[in-house]
């Protein structure tokens, strides 16, 4: 990729060559677009798996090393030179940080939850940062919300299952058109009454609470998207409670988590959950109070 600092030099020399304010665009696009032209193409080195990498030089049990590199995508026997990681190391693990901040600080595009019939309700943040200092506003559905769900949502439903954004937007976007629709209809089979999906913004895992209340929703059910770590930004858990009220303990909840590609798939994820919400409903009960 073009550097800042070339992108300035050949600005800078268009400038200086532009005989006129009318061509100054057509001369940087044209100087731009030759740059760019002579850079060969950079491989994306977060689609390694690194799963499938020995890092260490000569290792004395190479299949062995690897038997246990597949059971994790933990970083194990990664590589040094001296005291310090390889160049290929310390890379893969800026570019898998950078996707970690990127998680927690975009939003779900909206063509995502357009695709898969979600509206948008907010907490009571009106930003990320505020979202990430004020954990205390996320878990509180603003006035709008509430107002917005009562008028467009199913009231008193068995299970309400609803989406939210969490720490981790890619986390949504990579597992949503999948968890959801295999949930759902996994909750059709067992002939459990559902509510009306939604998506909630700026959202933390209590909010699921207030939203039990709102609806008066027996079972409430939200997918969300998990703290990226260095391992995936992809994870999202479902956190399932039985009759939750605004203040219930954190130990009422029963949670699945690591649902992503390289973990639990979200299809699998899906029917899972609903057999849980099942068992829930049968034993009226949820988190510690449940015996799975």
């Amino acid at each position: 990729m073009i550097s800042e600092k070339e992108l300035k030099d050949i600005i800078s020399q268009v400038l200086k060559e532009m005989d006129g304010e009318g061509k100054a665009l057509e001369k940087v696009k044209e100087r731009v677009e030759k740059t760019l032209s002579n850079l060969e193409e950079v491989e994306d080195i977060t689609k390694i798996d690194l799963r499938e990498v020995i890092d260490v030089v000569n290792p004395k049990n190479r299949e062995e090393l690897l038997k246990y590199k597949r059971k994790t995508p933990a970083r194990v026997g990664i590589g040094r030179a001296g005291t310090r990681y390889t160049t290929s190391t310390m890379l893969r693990f800026r570019a898998d940080h950078a996707s970690a901040q990127d998680a927690v600080f975009t939003d779900v595009s909206d063509e995502i939850l357009a695709k898969n019939n979600l509206f948008t309700v907010q907490t009571r943040c009106n930003s990320k940062d505020e979202y990430i200092t004020r954990p205390d506003l996320g878990r509180r559905l603003s006035d709008e919300a509430v107002k917005v769900l009562k008028e467009r949502c199913k009231q008193n439903p068995t299970v309400q299952v609803y989406v939210s954004d969490g720490l981790s937007s890619t986390a949504v976007e990579a597992n949503v058109e999948n968890i959801l629709p295999a949930l759902l209809n996994g909750l059709k089979a067992y002939g459990i009454d559902t509510g009306t999906p939604f998506f909630l913004k700026y959202g933390r895992v209590a909010a699921s609470d207030d939203v039990a209340e709102t609806l008066g929703a027996t079972v409430t059910c939200v997918l969300i998207g998990e703290r990226p770590g260095l391992a995936t930004a992809e994870s999202m858990s479902a956190y399932i409670t039985y009759k939750g009220y605004v203040g219930i303990p954190e130990a009422k909840r029963t949670v699945v988590s690591n649902i992503h590609e390289k973990g639990t798939p979200a299809v699998e994820a899906g029917a899972h959950v609903a057999h849980i919400i099942k068992k829930i409903l049968d034993a009226k009960a949820s988190g510690q109070d449940l015996k799975l």
